[in-house]
């Protein structure tokens, strides 16, 4: 089906990607994922070719635009290739919103060094014993008795980006824990990774995402400015609350463009692969097992495109956000497991793209919220 959802700038944006990643990134993806991260300049690089600061405004050196298209054509570059540009997403699509709630000040302290690669980021919200449950947050801040920093305790895991990351916002209670009310109390605080009493524990093997660093960081009387407090003390909740419709469709348009490009990677792989003397595109199951998903993924292409769209116009709801997350990751889990069959016991072998997608793929349906949290959300959309 034909797109109408991108202009001429966009498609040259596309071409300027597709040919950097195809010298820059694909010789050296392998040496990334047994590292664990792209090497720290290649974010720098990312800064001098414009990636990371699209959406940054001009005055702080930023390309200045309004639109999340240019992130989808970012997603959907390094997916039609099958690679990432290691933490670029959790940098620029999950933690710039928040840092654009922030101050003047605080603006022009981090946000060139955010577009340039300079400063990387990471956000700190998951504990050892709070997953989806964000209310349940326990690490704490407390303000100083001259009212001049916080001290911060505590530990977070899973944290995306946490080995390179210069700044961590991190979640922290900012007052007691009111079972009347779990979601107040909660604050966001932009920690620099060289302040005292900041670690940065193991990094995470995962099954994929292999060039994602994932942390543990913990938090022993940090001492953290009150000029790092994002907005207002207690506000951190329905912060994140505003910032998750964003989160959530960051995940659809990446899940989707992952299916497409599995599903070119097998019809060029079963057109060339012989069985019993013929392609194994020949077979009438493989032709129906790829219309099956070419279907599917046409159908939540056309909901993730219209749902880019609406969050362009400032309309995306929280709920629509979550049915997003939910179609695309759900469709794009089913299509990538048909594709590995049809690629028989390569589709087990990592060099070939489509099993490092079927690892990779498998946490979508996980963070940013779980498909049981997006079901919950629809059905009290639905009034349920």
């Amino acid at each position: 089906m034909r797109r109408t959802i991108f202009d001429e700038t966009h498609e040259s944006y596309r071409q300027m990607l597709r040919d950097f990643i195809a010298k820059e990134v694909v010789p050296v993806y392998p040496e990334w994922e047994e590292v664990g991260h792209p090497p720290r300049d290649f974010y720098r690089r990312l800064g001098e070719i414009g990636v990371l600061g699209v959406q940054v405004p001009e005055e702080y050196g930023g390309g200045g635009s309004d639109s999340f298209k240019w992130a989808a054509v970012t997603m959907e570059e390094t997916n039609r290739a099958g690679v990432t540009f290691g933490n670029y997403s959790a940098h620029t699509n999950l933690i710039l919103p928040y840092l654009m709630r922030g101050n003047d000040v605080q603006k022009k302290r981090w946000l060139p060094g955010f577009a340039s690669g300079e400063i990387m980021t990471a956000i700190a919200m998951t504990e050892p014993g709070t997953g989806s449950d964000l209310a349940n947050i326990s690490t704490r801040a407390v303000l100083s008795g001259d009212g001049s920093h916080y001290v911060l305790n505590g530990a977070k895991t899973f944290i995306t980006g946490g080995v390179l990351a210069d700044l961590v916002l991190v979640v922290a209670r900012t007052s007691p824990y009111d079972p009347a009310d779990r979601r107040g109390g909660l604050s966001i605080l932009a920690v620099e990774s060289n302040s005292d009493g900041f670690s940065v524990g193991k990094m995470l093997k995962k099954v994929g995402l292999k060039t994602s660093d994932t942390a543990e960081l913990s938090f022993q009387d940090v001492k953290v400015p009150v000029e790092n407090l994002l907005g207002n003390e207690g506000d951190g909740f329905s912060m994140l609350m505003q910032n998750l419709a964003q989160e959530r469709l960051t995940i659809a348009l990446g899940t989707i463009s992952t299916a497409e490009a599995a599903i070119r990677f097998t019809q060029q792989y079963v057109e060339e692969r012989q069985v019993f003397g013929k392609p194994v595109a020949a077979f009438q199951n493989t032709k129906f097992v790829l219309a099956e998903c070419s279907t599917e993924v046409v159908a939540a292409r056309v909901f993730a495109d219209r749902c880019l769209q609406a969050h362009d116009d400032g309309e995306l709801s929280v709920a629509d956000a979550a049915r997003a997350k939910l179609l695309c990751t759900e469709v794009a889990g089913r299509v990538i497991d048909k594709c590995v069959q049809l690629h028989g016991g390569y589709g087990y072998v990592w060099e070939y793209p489509i099993a490092r997608q079927y690892a990779d793929i498998r946490v979508s349906r996980i963070y940013g919220g779980t498909s049981e949290v997006m079901k919950s959300i629809i059905a009290k959309d639905m009034g349920l």
